[in-house]
């Protein structure tokens, strides 16, 4: 069956969605498809354009007029599924609900193809407190036009376990994994009585990485013989770093502790950088800051990524593939500090094998994960 896989923007090398865009392509491939991945780039001399794989289906140009077209032309993106015998269109929404959006989809209908449409965080309104006012306004949009958006696609993608999106049924998937992609870890060997936390996100407030902060400042005023090291990889705005309306954000904090020699930003890493901070890490820290965006249940990738290399780890939400794992910590979802001696006991007072939590969830990978969605639409 020949599927076109579309996102509306493009791709990026350091980036864990793209990553994940590619994994779900791949894991179409596995199940025996031939798929179209559709993106949206800016090439060197600053065209914007439409792709299907390595071949430009659009050139909108550039400047100002060719922001607009990108936005409201996809008549590109239906003749290309047309003439390339499309059957299934897989969309991962971008927040984008709008007249044009719900024209494309509806068109991708009349032409006689399936389509679903994947929302990757559910409910996600309030991901976008304190953003601009472009971001806002898109948001508004989206509000006025995603329950028609929702009634033309046939099924609504979800990682949460909600049997119903905006009046559409939904598809419930977990978040998959590449393990092709995601080395083991080795571990590296590091000084006697460290301890090294790793927290790998492009970050906002509800990856809540202040609440370690705050609990690693809390732990030193003990003077403890064991020194923790919390190693942040991806970028940090600075309304993260100094101020924000949702935590006291991290600079106020280490400056109140006196700690920021234990606390260290890399920025975004990938390849092999990348796998020397997860080599030496002995504890990785997922999200702690989902209630404060109003989500229990979710899926999320880093979860997935940190098992799939072999580390134990921590996280608040509800995680229904991790729950009951002996290598996962539960925060509370409040905003308390992390308790640090609490994770210093259970790391310490366990055995962790990284092939052991590797194999416990080789059931997520992509190819099974994609392989529900296509099961739910065909054999439903």
């Amino acid at each position: 069956m020949n599927i076109l896989y579309l996102t509306y923007h493009g791709l990026s090398e350091h980036s864990g969605i793209s990553k994940k865009m590619i994994a779900q392509v791949e894991g179409l491939h596995q199940n025996g498809h031939d798929v179209h991945f559709c993106t949206y780039i800016i090439d060197e001399q600053d065209q914007r354009k439409r792709m299907v794989n390595d071949t430009c289906i659009e050139n909108y140009g550039t400047g100002t007029w060719a922001k607009i077209k990108k936005r409201f032309c996809y008549g590109s993106i239906v003749r290309y599924a047309k003439e390339h015998h499309i059957k299934f269109v897989y969309i991962r929404s971008f927040n984008n609900a709008n007249p044009m959006t719900v024209g494309l989809v509806r068109n991708l209908k009349k032409a006689g193809m399936k389509v679903v449409m994947e929302i990757p965080t559910y409910p996600y309104d309030n991901e976008f407190k304190g953003a601009s006012y472009r971001i806002k306004l898109n948001l508004y949009i989206d509000k006025l036009f995603r329950r028609q958006l929702a009634g033309q696609v046939d099924r609504i993608v979800t990682f949460s376990d909600v049997k119903e999106i905006f009046g559409q049924k939904t598809i419930n998937i977990s978040n998959g994994i590449d393990f092709s992609c995601i080395p083991i870890q080795q571990k590296t060997k590091h000084p006697p009585h460290e301890v090294h936390l790793l927290g790998v996100a492009e970050v906002h407030y509800w990856h809540g990485y202040d609440r370690v902060i705050a609990g690693l400042g809390e732990y030193y005023k003990q003077n403890p013989k064991t020194k923790v090291y919390f190693h942040i990889v991806g970028g940090v705005a600075s309304s993260e770093m100094y101020d924000t309306e949702h935590n006291p954000g991290f600079k106020p904090i280490m400056d109140k502790y006196g700690i920021a020699e234990y606390i260290k930003f890399y920025g975004a890493l990938f390849g092999n950088k990348l796998d020397e901070l997860f080599n030496q890490a002995d504890f990785a820290i997922g999200s702690l800051g989902r209630h404060r965006t109003g989500i229990d249940k979710i899926k999320t990738l880093k979860n997935r990524e940190y098992a799939a290399r072999g580390i134990p780890f921590i996280y608040s939400e509800t995680d229904e593939d991790f729950e009951h794992m002996p290598y996962i910590l539960k925060a509370p979802a409040d905003e308390s500090p992390i308790d640090i001696n609490r994770l210093l006991d259970f790391y310490l007072n366990n055995q962790f094998d990284a092939n052991e939590i590797r194999n416990s969830i080789k059931h997520l990978s992509w190819k099974e994960q994609m392989k529900k969605v296509l099961e739910e639409m065909y054999q439903s």
